[in-house]
């Protein structure tokens, strides 16, 4: 799409300029992902050096997803009272605090909280993020720059398994000592330090939010970020925000998201559906459990694990597509095709499952069944990299009113978290029963989510963030 064609589009504004603050902002993605995935390296060694069973192991690795719905819920609500900058630097210090603590652990249970401390500063990276991209980009490339968010963190997923898997080379197994005689699944942890510190450093660079600072009153801070990152006619841009903004001295508060549709507005529930859908369709038993669909297929342990690391890489390039189409096709037809494509594939897997023999108690697919299964879940995969995964951070970063977004964008991604512990924490009891089950829960779910994205999302392309103002307050359609 020509930039001439856009709306919203000024080329007074740099788009390195924006792409640098956004990027900044973005690496609260990266730790996001880098947190989340660092564990899945040192799980089998923290079982052996603390001596635990399933449960507390399995409890130690699901509690950062408690802390993430925590700091999710509160984010919001600090960044319209603090400011965005703010919650982006209490975010990099829990990163620290948490790498700290877990490489420092010296039982299962302080080990849990430090991983819960990690999971604040996950899920308050996980709303300022998304939110402070859309108020500081123009809207002609806001989509573009709200995909740098799910590129962040699929990035920081990669990143994860690859320190995991060099410091095993380097160190010969997880539990062996390494630098300064601490355990080399130690310094998986430890290693968050580096991008913590970074994020933190970096967030003190970048400007604040136009947003947050006309609600505050700074009207000329305000507008000087807006001629140089957001462009257009400032001088109207800053006047329709104020009317969003102003009067409104109850606006870090959650009752400013009541409505009549079961308590709350059409469009939270909406934020909400969006993230609860996006969890559903279980991209996460993919990436948290991927080695039992390998090794059912006839891979053994070593290359499952290869497998999951190339899996990562697909995420990666489907992200950067993502990112190319975003602008030019627009948020909802992404969605469209993404539910669809998801739903074929899922129907696919559940189909392969639910039909393959049980040898010893697992499923066995066999000949053109393991092949078909393999590419079934990689396509899956390119499906939702391309669409659910960076567009539902983009839609949740702008679809909101001034007045409510951050709150908003804390509910919704709140919700998001407790989905991912409830698909995480399900599927080992799911897959006991069978894998058909399974994924035949995931295939209903993304079917459901075609008819919610015809039903009740609406085009944001090109729409500057003023024009959401009356969203919650009108019906979906």
């Amino acid at each position: 799409m020509s930039s001439a064609h856009t709306p919203g589009h000024d080329v007074s504004v740099p788009l390195a300029r924006v792409v640098l603050v956004a990027s900044t902002a973005a690496l609260g993605g990266f730790l996001f992902g880098f947190d989340t995935a660092v564990i899945n390296g040192a799980v089998s060694a923290i079982g052996e050096q603390f001596q635990t069973g399933p449960f507390l192991l399995g409890f130690a690795v699901a509690s950062a997803l408690i802390g993430c719905a925590i700091g999710a819920w509160f984010a919001g609500r600090i960044a319209d009272r603090y400011g965005r900058i703010r919650v982006m630097i209490i975010a990099a210090i829990l990163f620290v605090a948490s790498a700290l603590g877990c490489g420092l652990a010296f039982s299962v249970w302080d080990l849990s909280f430090w991983r819960i401390v990690g999971g604040l500063g996950v899920g308050a990276a996980s709303v300022i993020a998304p939110a402070y991209i859309a108020e500081v980009s123009p809207p002609a490339y806001r989509g573009r720059l709200g995909s740098l968010q799910q590129m962040a963190i699929v990035t920081g997923i990669f990143v994860a398994l690859l320190t995991d898997a060099g410091i095993v080379a380097a160190a010969g197994t997880a539990t062996a000592p390494w630098l300064l005689g601490l355990e080399a699944w130690r310094w998986m942890f430890l290693s968050e330090l580096i991008p913590a510190v970074i994020y933190g450093v970096l967030a003190l660079t970048i400007p604040e939010s136009p947003r947050y600072l006309i609600a505050r009153g700074e009207m000329t801070r305000a507008k000087d970020v807006l001629a140089r990152y957001v462009g257009g006619d400032v001088e109207k841009t800053s006047t329709d925000i104020l009317k969003t903004v102003e009067g409104k001295e109850d606006r870090p508060r959650f009752r400013i998201l009541r409505g009549r549709s079961f308590g709350l507005l059409p469009i939270v529930w909406i934020g909400i559906g969006l993230s609860v859908l996006q969890q559903f369709t279980g991209i996460n038993v993919i990436f948290y459990y991927s080695t039992t669909l390998w090794q059912a297929v006839g891979f053994t342990e070593q290359d499952s694990l290869t497998i999951t690391v190339i899996t990562s890489v697909t995420n990666i390039v489907t992200t950067i597509i993502a990112i190319l189409l975003i602008d030019r096709v627009g948020r909802k037809p992404l969605l469209l095709i993404g539910a669809m494509g998801q739903f074929a594939c899922l129907a696919v897997l559940t189909v392969m499952f639910a039909s393959a023999p049980i040898v010893d108690g697992e499923p066995v697919l066999e000949g053109a069944a393991g092949t078909i299964a393999l590419l079934a879940a990689n396509l899956y995969v390119v499906f939702f990299g391309a669409s659910w995964g960076p567009v539902v951070w983009v839609l949740l970063g702008e679809m909101f009113s001034n007045r409510i977004r951050a709150v908003a964008l804390s509910v919704a991604a709140a919700a998001q978290w407790a989905a991912n512990f409830v698909i995480s924490t399900t599927f080992p009891a799911l897959a006991a029963v069978g894998l058909g089950l399974a994924y035949g829960v995931y295939t209903f779910f993304a079917f459901v989510a075609i008819f919610f994205v015809i039903r009740y999302v609406r085009e944001t392309k090109g729409q500057t963030l003023e024009s959401m103002q009356d969203a919650p307050a009108r019906a979906p359609r």
